[in-house]
């Protein structure tokens, strides 16, 4: 009989050569546990997912209620479900007015991939302006966006009338135009290795696309639900978007994805053609009761009014680390960039194997990305600076 690790590998597609092959039995808070028993310190939580940690009680008495209800019973849209109906009225009392009609899908490329239609649809033009080592997702729309020819030449031809800017360049804008059906931008660029977009590019953004008539798109799918200090990132600046994206932390360990924007603009799906967009499992009433029970514990345990002293640790302690050139955070989402890609592969190869779950970002891989579970302890938080420095010298 063939063990897990080679079914894994001969019958699970793989993303890459080299996966991390860790073999996972249970997770519990910040920690992932072996078949062993060996213990991890997941400081990526699912690549900015578990916001309220693993295996959350709360969250999961909430699943479990809902599965004595229902699961699935219709297409996204066509049934008044109570999980999506409350998890809508929490997510709407959040954001601004004007963001207040919520798409659910399956995904943060899901939700992308919406937005684009979305824009294209409302405003009737084609051209998107998107930044320059942003990263949206792998499916083809949102694949187009990317700078990076690695990423998308085996995959070309994407979409068509695609012009890509710099984050924080001014000058820039002047590739917004009356042709212009969006602007989609990071406010925080994940895998570039966390770069924000500053306030005065954000206003004069802000002001060029109202300007042009071009609707204005906060991917947020990596830096929502707490993680940057606010519930969103644009929350900082004041700065509201047009359309809003969120996924990954959203369900709260479940797949859901979104996108909000105002229900004028959201209407627009529902004609010419009718179902403009559709999906049949967005909105699954299961996540929709995971993500509503996230939200009650990120409120409940006061858990972004946590995220700047804990995010403050982590810098402290780095700042002076002479191997780390700079620390770029938005609350907990932290980069650590080293002086070469090979000691940052290095160092994270070697963290994993002493406990401490931690990895590179996609377009920069001279980085180190720190994004726990918001539920981490200053304690936990202390061991595993100590446990990462040790290791960084050893490297």
């Amino acid at each position: 009989m063939l063990s897990q690790r080679e079914i894994f590998y001969q019958h699970v597609a793989q993303t890459s050569k080299n996966p991390m092959g860790l073999t996972i039995e249970r997770a519990e808070g910040c920690y992932l546990y072996s078949p062993e028993g060996k213990k991890y310190l997941d400081l990526i939580s699912g690549t900015s997912v578990s916001n309220v940690g693993h295996n959350n009680r709360y969250v999961i008495n909430a699943i479990k209620q809902q599965l004595d209800k229902h699961m699935h019973i219709s297409v996204y849209g066509e049934m008044i479900q109570s999980a999506q109906v409350l998890l809508t009225q929490k997510l709407v009392a959040i954001l601004p007015e004007q963001l207040n009609s919520v798409y659910y899908v399956n995904s943060g490329s899901e939700a992308v991939e919406g937005a684009l239609k979305l824009a294209k649809r409302y405003t009737g033009r084609r051209k998107i302006v998107a930044l320059k080592n942003a990263y949206h997702g792998g499916t083809h729309g949102a694949l187009s966006l990317t700078s990076s020819a690695e990423h998308i030449k085996a995959f070309a031809p994407l979409l068509p009338n695609i012009t890509l800017i710099e984050i924080n360049n001014i000058d820039d804008l002047k590739n917004i135009d009356e042709d212009t059906a969006c602007v989609i931008i990071e406010p925080v660029q994940g895998e570039a290795g966390v770069v924000k977009a500053n306030d005065q590019y954000l206003n004069e953004l802000r002001k060029t696309c109202s300007q042009k008539g071009a609707l204005l798109i906060f991917d947020e799918i990596q830096s929502g639900m707490g993680r940057t200090g606010k519930w969103f990132y644009f929350q900082h600046s004041g700065i509201v978007p047009d359309i809003l994206l969120t996924a990954k932390a959203l369900g709260g360990g479940m797949p859901l994805g979104a996108f909000i924007s105002s229900q004028e603009i959201m209407d627009s799906l529902t004609h010419e053609p009718v179902l403009g967009h559709i999906t049949t499992f967005g909105g699954h009433p299961v996540c929709c009761a995971a993500a509503s029970a996230a939200i009650d514990v990120i409120e409940n345990e006061k858990l972004i009014e946590s995220v700047k002293e804990k995010s403050d640790f982590f810098y402290e302690f780095f700042a002076d680390n002479p191997l780390v050139t700079e620390v770029r955070r938005s609350g907990l989402l932290i980069a650590l960039q080293m002086e070469s890609a090979e000691l940052a592969i290095k160092t994270c190869n070697s963290c994993v194997k002493h406990g401490i779950i931690v990895d590179n970002f996609l377009f920069n891989e001279s980085a180190i990305r720190i994004a726990p579970p918001l539920t981490i302890s200053i304690q936990e938080i202390e061991t595993a600076c100590d446990s990462m420095q040790e290791i960084m010298y050893k490297v």
